[in-house]
């Protein structure tokens, strides 16, 4: 039975951990910041009469999620297990009365929390400027990407919770991240459309290997939530978009929830069988 007095005093002591480290305070002000900025150049300041389009602001913030997003979920999550194991903090957690599940459970939920945070900041202080500017359209949308991005960041966190348990040093994690981020960025549109000139892929291969990197789905879905065409994806846009047509959006929803849930379960599994080897060695030492 999983004690979540005991998962809740972690998560608090991981937020608060994440919330001093000042490289996350970097990314906090650095994510607000420019999306502060990307408000600002969608209006249009030379008309005398404004309207506020959240639409437009999404739809511009899409690309700086897909950038950000994941390398900070990435490098935290990656780091957080394998760098308390080298500095002795883990086994110290871990011979407390607490089990293996409620310690990564604790983790994973006070990183996340961090980072809903940080994405709320940001998005919360652009959809502020943008109320203060005019009149509100769109807004819903507008929310639902912020959800969207949520999704994302949490998708990442669990991926890099479990590389943080395959890897035995702290360098070898984060390099680790930083190879799975760029594959993930750029095995995207430059990566897909190349090798579907060079292989010449049928459609349906090409909208399978799209749909199978979370980043692709956020961008689909992102898309689709603001209510803009799938043609701007191109071929593989089209495809989707006359195959599932209004199923594509909960099929999308749901392939995000499956990056979130799988490898947190397997990040899971791998820890608990990782620190029973640890501890029957210690005993038999």
């Amino acid at each position: 039975m999983i004690d979540f007095a005991n998962v809740w005093a972690i998560t608090l002591k991981e937020l608060r951990d994440a919330l001093r480290n000042r490289w996350f305070i970097v990314f906090t002000i650095a994510f607000a910041v420019l999306a502060l900025a990307l408000s600002a150049l969608t209006q249009n300041s030379g008309s005398l009469t404004r309207t506020v389009s959240y639409s437009r602001t999404a739809a511009s913030l899409i690309n700086l999620v897909m950038l950000f997003v994941p390398l900070i979920s990435l490098t935290l999550g990656s780091a957080n297990l394998v760098g308390d194991r080298e500095t002795g903090a883990l086994f110290y957690l871990l011979a407390q009365p607490v089990s293996r599940v409620e310690v990564l459970l604790g983790k994973y939920l006070g990183l996340a929390g961090a980072l809903l945070a940080t994405l709320t900041l940001g998005f919360g202080a652009a959809g502020a400027a943008l109320a203060l500017q005019g009149s509100l359209q769109d807004a819903g949308g507008y929310l639902f990407s912020v959800v969207l991005a949520y999704l994302l960041a949490l998708a990442m966190l669990s991926l890099g919770f479990l590389m943080s348990t395959l890897a035995r040093r702290t360098t070898a994690a984060l390099g680790g991240a930083l190879f799975l981020w760029l594959l993930l960025v750029f095995i995207g549109d430059l990566g897909v459309m190349g090798a579907s000139v060079a292989m010449r892929l049928p459609i349906e291969t090409v909208f399978t290997i799209v749909v199978v990197n979370p980043l692709q789905m956020f961008k689909i879905a992102s898309i689709l939530t603001i209510q803009a065409s799938l043609d701007v994806l191109g071929p593989a846009g089209m495809y989707a978009a006359d195959q599932f047509g209004r199923l594509l959006l909960p099929l999308l929803l749901s392939g995000l929830v499956l990056w979130i849930v799988i490898p947190l379960a397997a990040a899971l599994s791998l820890f608990a069988r990782q620190e029973k080897f640890v501890i029957k060695r210690s005993a038999l030492a």
